[in-house]
C-alpha cells in the first residue's frame, strides 16, 4: 500500500471517530465541509474532467431537494426511494439541457449562460408552484430531538454527519474510478482538445452528455441531503446563482480536476466563513455580504498565487504529485 493510500485510510478513520470529540456546533461545521466537498466533487466531474463549465448547478440541487421532499411530504415516500426519483428527474433535465447545447454546438461561455438560464427559469417556476409552497417555502415535518429514524432521514446532527461522510466517500470513489477508467480518458481528451478527440474517434456528444448526467445525478443526492437536513426549501435560496457559485468555489480553490481539491477547498472556505462569522458575533457587529467578500478575496488570492489550486501545490511538496498522462498536466490526487 502506497503512502497516499495509507494517508487516505488514516483520514477516513479519523473522520469516522471525529464526532466523539466534537460539540454540536463544530459537528455542524463538519457537515457543511463534507456537503460542499461532495457537491464540489460532483461539479468537478463535469468541469474538471470534461471541461464543461456549469454556472447553474444549483438547478440540480433544487430539483433533487424538491422532488424527494414533495414525495415524502405529500405521499409518504421515504427519502431513499425519493433519491431515485430525484436522480431520474435531474438526469432527465440534464440530458435535455445537454442535448440542446451539445447537439447544436453551444459550448464555453454560452453553455455556462445556458445553465444559468435553466436555473433561473426553474427558480421562477417554483416560486409560482403552490403545490410545493411557492415563495412561502416548503417545510418538512421535524421530529422530536433525539429521535432517530434512518429510513425517513429523521434525526440529529450525528446522523447527517455520517450521511455527509458517506456521500463524500462515494463522490471520491466515483471520481477516482472515472479518472482512472476509460471514460476519464475520453473526458480529458474532450476537455483538452475537443476537435482532436473527435478526430481520434471519441464520440464527443455522447461523452459530454455522460459527464453531465453523472454530475447531475450526484448533485441530485446533495439536494435530497439538503432538504432533509434543513427541512425548509425556498426557491430564491436553493436555485439562486449564489448557491451555484458556492458549489464551484471549493474545487476552483482546492484544485479543479483533482480528487482532493474539492475536499481541501471546502475545508478552507467553510473554516474561513465560520471563523469570520464567529469573530463578528463576538464583536457584536454585522457586515452585510461579508461571506461573499471573503469568498471573493480567497478566489482572487488563489488565482494570483496558486492558479492550479491549493492541492497541487501541497501534493508536490509532499511528493504525491503525479501527472495524469493525458498531456493536460492535471494532478490525479
Amino acid at each position: 500500500m502506497s503512502r497516499a493510500h495509507l494517508a487516505l485510510a488514516a483520514l477516513l478513520l479519523a473522520l469516522l471517530a471525529l464526532p466523539l470529540a466534537l460539540d454540536r456546533y463544530v459537528l455542524s461545521v463538519m457537515i457543511l465541509i463534507l456537503y460542499f466537498a461532495y457537491v464540489g466533487q460532483a461539479w468537478n466531474v463535469m468541469m474538471g474532467l470534461c471541461g464543461q463549465l456549469s454556472l447553474g448547478h444549483a438547478l440540480f440541487v433544487g430539483l433533487g431537494a424538491y422532488t424527494a421532499a414533495a414525495l415524502y411530504q405529500h405521499f409518504g415516500v421515504n427519502p431513499w426511494l425519493g433519491m431515485l426519483a430525484a436522480v431520474a428527474v435531474c438526469v432527465a433535465v440534464g440530458s435535455f439541457m445537454g442535448w440542446l447545447a451539445f447537439r447544436f454546438g453551444i459550448g464555453g461561455t454560452y453553455f455556462a449562460l445556458l445553465t444559468i438560464a435553466f436555473a433561473e427559469f426553474t427558480r421562477i417556476g417554483f416560486e409560482n408552484f403552490a403545490w410545493v409552497g411557492g415563495t412561502g417555502g416548503f417545510f418538512l415535518k421535524v421530529t422530536q430531538a433525539g429521535h432517530l429514524d434512518l429510513v425517513n432521514l429523521r434525526g440529529g446532527p450525528l446522523l447527517f454527519y455520517y450521511l455527509a461522510l458517506a456521500l463524500a466517500v462515494l463522490a471520491f470513489g466515483v471520481s477516482a474510478g472515472l479518472l482512472r477508467g476509460r471514460p476519464g480518458y475520453y473526458f480529458r481528451a474532450i476537455r483538452d482538445n475537443e476537435e482532436a478527440a473527435r478526430a481520434a474517434g471519441v464520440d464527443v456528444l455522447r461523452y459530454k452528455l455522460y459527464a453531465l448526467q453523472i454530475s447531475a445525478a450526484m448533485t441530485a443526492l446533495a439536494g435530497v441531503f439538503f432538504a432533509f437536513y434543513y427541512n425548509a426549501l425556498f426557491p430564491e435560496q436553493i436555485f439562486h446563482i449564489s448557491r451555484s457559485i458556492e458549489i464551484i468555489l471549493a474545487p476552483i480553490i482546492g484544485g479543479i480536476g483533482t480528487l482532493f481539491g474539492p475536499v481541501l477547498g471546502a475545508a478552507v472556505l467553510t473554516a474561513l466563513s465560520e471563523g469570520i462569522n464567529q469573530l463578528l458575533s463576538m464583536s457584536g457587529h454585522e457586515i452585510p455580504g461579508v461571506k461573499q467578500i471573503l469568498y471573493g478575496i480567497a478566489l482572487g488570492l488563489a488565482i494570483m498565487f496558486m492558479p492550479g489550486g491549493i492541492w497541487p501545490v501541497i501534493a508536490r511538496r509532499l511528493g504525491l504529485h503525479r501527472r495524469d498522462g493525458d498531456g493536460g498536466g492535471h494532478d490525479e490526487g
